[in-house]
This record gives C-alpha cells, sequence and structure tokens, in this order.
C-alpha cells in the first residue's frame, strides 16, 4: 500500500467534510432549484424531508432532465435521484475515495443518525496534506 493511501485510512469524513449544506425538498419546484444551483454555482444538493433525513440527490443532469422533459409545474421531487449513497462521520477518507472512484457523483452526503449532518465532495478528499513530500511516490 502506497504512503497516501496509508495517510488516508488514517483520515475521517468529520474533519473534511462541508457542515453548511444546500439541501432542497423533495416538494420544491425544480425551477427553484435550479435557480439556486446556479446561484451559487454548485453541482447538485441533497433533497431532505421535513425531519432532515436525506431521501434524494438532485444533480445537473437531473436539472437538464427536467429542463427537457418538464411540461408545466414540476418539483424537485419529480427528477432527484432516489438512490443515495451516504457516508458518516466516521467513515475514513480512503473508504470515500474509493467510493468516487466507482461512484458518478461528485458528493456524497454525510448522515448521523438518521439526519444530513454534512457533505464531502471529490474536491475536499484532495483538501488533505498534499505536501511535496508526501506525493513524492506519485512523481517517480
Amino acid at each position: 500500500m502506497n504512503p497516501m493511501t496509508e495517510k488516508l485510512k488514517t483520515l475521517r469524513v468529520r474533519d473534511f467534510m462541508a457542515t453548511s449544506v444546500m439541501s432542497f425538498t423533495p416538494d420544491m419546484p425544480i425551477a427553484d432549484a435550479v435557480r439556486t444551483l446556479v446561484k451559487y454555482k454548485h453541482s447538485g444538493a441533497p433533497v431532505v424531508d421535513a425531519e432532515g433525513r436525506v431521501v434524494g440527490m438532485l444533480s445537473e443532469k437531473d436539472c437538464l432532465i427536467a429542463t427537457v422533459l418538464a411540461t408545466g409545474q414540476a418539483f424537485v421531487g419529480d427528477y432527484m435521484s432516489r438512490t443515495v449513497e451516504s457516508v458518516t462521520p466516521d467513515t475514513s477518507l480512503l473508504e470515500v475515495a474509493e467510493g468516487f472512484v466507482q461512484a458518478e457523483f461528485k458528493r456524497f452526503p454525510v448522515v448521523a443518525d438518521g439526519l444530513l449532518v454534512g457533505q464531502i465532495s471529490r474536491f475536499d478528499v484532495l483538501r488533505h496534506d498534499w505536501t511535496e513530500g508526501k506525493i513524492s511516490f506519485l512523481m517517480a
């Protein structure tokens, strides 16, 4: 195992996740969600129910599908992805990185006790300490 993999095994999601997370509800008009994503330059966000449980994810692709297919009033719940892969604050960054390698998603919701507590993105995983000495094995 390379040194970076060993390092990622010791790091936890809780230290790299965003805790202020944009989210939507299934009954929100899709047009409002798209405007919000564009305004804040986000490529997607979790969808939560009234209790804060993750019930879906809304991605750029979902929004494009809605743009093409929606006729009349459409809602986030009509176009969100209902299959959600989530992680916990105690998940290792290695597990998250491996998940990103396998998935097409750019982010995972972070869930504790069934509730949304944050989000971790591919970029967040790459934020760990990439000093020159630690990536020298990649340059060989």
